[in-house]
């Protein structure tokens, strides 16, 4: 077995002294677990360390593996400049992981000082490795570094790239050691870096417990709601870790958690125990569920949505022919509606009608989702193969009303903002907008209405349509 180590650890600059200036006591647990580890990897002697992590390079459509020579940082950016450290890449080890990813279409990218170049960017070491690196420097450096950052891929393919990572470690015969860089939930406090939401202490649970057992199954089957209001960086690191535990059985010892200063901080070594078989067409299988689940969802207006933007995509045209689920509601109500579209928890692409310009609800759907899918200037457009990634949601507005400031709630009300020609629309009860000036703020900005200005303010309701 070529990689000889299997880790979660975090990478909050404050644990490291220079840095923290007294404040890393105050996660000395984490500061202890961290050593131990580092002193463990060191008795390992690893010819390489490969690191995922969520801060280097990050590209939406390809894997970055750094590409060069040697690869040097510091941590100037957390005020502590004099750490600092210069690695040397396996770039035989990169190399072979590039070409075998691509032979099974899983997309990653060579990234050196050309690529970088042409985005305004620079090669350095991200805090995402330098600060596990940190503790491991003390007691060993006569190491390569394989340094990844990863993309926001579909969940099998994060794990299918991890396995690959292991082939390649047994090709090559390295002494490896696999470190998963990554923080938890980001909102477990009030005072945390992130506005606090319960779904934190959730997702950090769920995801830790699930990791002690060895459950692959049940990371996988975490809620998507719980992961995307959770705020982490490093269930993606470990998706790759996971995969390069592909055919064991194993377990996950936790070493340390804390959410002192309001991110969760988890350290975990994975103990293999036996063989087994792989995982992949369970999850594969598992993904297919979800695909007819997708495509046979319940509620009309989400599966409408869905089908008329794959229609498009598959076809080159719009969907003409209304499907038999569309209700009589549909058929018979005119109303402004918003389509907003999610890739693995992040916006995708989001566009709307704030007053009906269709003859109908289903067709004022119909032209919204592809509309989102295709023209929100935002983003590139979607692709045909990107849909079973992406959860679709259709908002249909109530009649919009004035409205007095005292008035609005932006849980429940959407707002409509006017001053002369320029108008801003804001739909209600999203993420990370809880007060009525937040709500106001943005719906103005969206407008293009200063500060100074004054504006007019409607109100309305939604009734929203997600996919299950």
């Amino acid at each position: 077995m070529a990689i000889e180590g299997y880790y979660l650890l975090p990478h909050p600059p404050i644990v490291i002294p220079e840095v923290g200036k007294g404040e890393e006591e105050k996660i000395r647990d984490t500061s202890n677990s961290m050593d131990t580890i580092a002193k463990e990897i060191a008795g390992k002697c690893p010819d390489t360390i490969i690191i995922v992590s969520p801060h280097g390079p990050m590209f939406g459509d390809a894997i970055a593996l750094t590409y060069q020579d040697e690869l040097a940082g510091s941590l100037s950016n957390f005020g502590a400049g004099q750490v600092n450290m210069k690695l040397k890449i396996d770039k035989a080890f990169t190399n072979k992981l590039f070409e075998l990813s691509a032979r099974n279409h899983i997309t990653s990218i060579r990234v050196n000082k050309d690529l970088l170049r042409r985005y305004d960017l620079s090669p350095k070491l991200d805090h995402g490795t330098m600060v596990p690196l940190y503790f491991i420097n003390k007691y060993y450096k006569n190491y390569n570094l394989v340094h990844i950052t990863y993309a926001p891929f579909a969940d099998i393919d994060l794990y299918k790239f991890g396995s690959l990572i292991r082939d390649i470690a047994e090709q090559l015969n390295r002494k490896t050691v696999f470190i998963a860089s990554g923080d938890l939930s980001h909102k477990l406090k009030k005072d945390g870096p992130y506005p606090y939401s319960p779904y934190g202490e959730k997702f950090d649970k769920e995801f830790l417990q699930g990791l002690e057992k060895g459950d692959v199954r049940a990371i996988f089957n975490m809620d998507k709601g719980t992961i995307s209001n959770a705020g982490e960086c490093g269930r993606r690191s470990v998706l790759m870790l996971l995969g390069a535990l592909d055919g064991y059985s194993f377990t996950g010892d936790l070493l340390s958690y804390q959410g002192t200063f309001g991110v969760g901080y988890g350290i975990m070594r994975f103990n293999i125990k036996s063989e087994a078989n792989s995982r992949l067409v369970e999850l594969e299988d598992m993904r297919k569920k979800v695909r007819n689940e997708k495509l046979n969802q319940k509620d009309p207006y989400v599966r409408l949505t869905r089908e008329s933007l794959t229609y498009y995509l598959t076809k080159g045209k719009k969907l003409q022919d209304l499907p038999p689920y569309v209700t009589e509601e549909m058929l018979t109500k005119r109303r402004g509606v918003f389509v907003s579209l999610k890739k693995h928890g992040d916006l995708r692409g989001c566009i709307g009608t704030f007053l009906a310009t269709k003859n109908s609800i289903a067709e004022e759907i119909i032209n919204n989702a592809i509309e989102a899918g295709i023209n929100d200037p935002r983003f590139s457009q979607v692709e045909e193969e990107e849909l079973l990634d992406i959860d679709f949601s259709v908002d249909v507005l109530e009649e919009p009303s004035p409205a007095k400031k005292s008035e609005l709630d932006p849980k429940r009300y959407g707002v409509i903002v006017s001053a002369g020609y320029k108008r801003g629309l804001l739909l209600p009860d999203l993420e990370g907008v809880d007060t009525v000036e937040e709500q106001l703020s943005i719906a103005c900005q969206k407008a293009g209405i200063g500060p100074r200005e004054d504006y007019s303010i409607e109100k309305f309701e939604v009734i929203r349509h997600k996919e299950e």
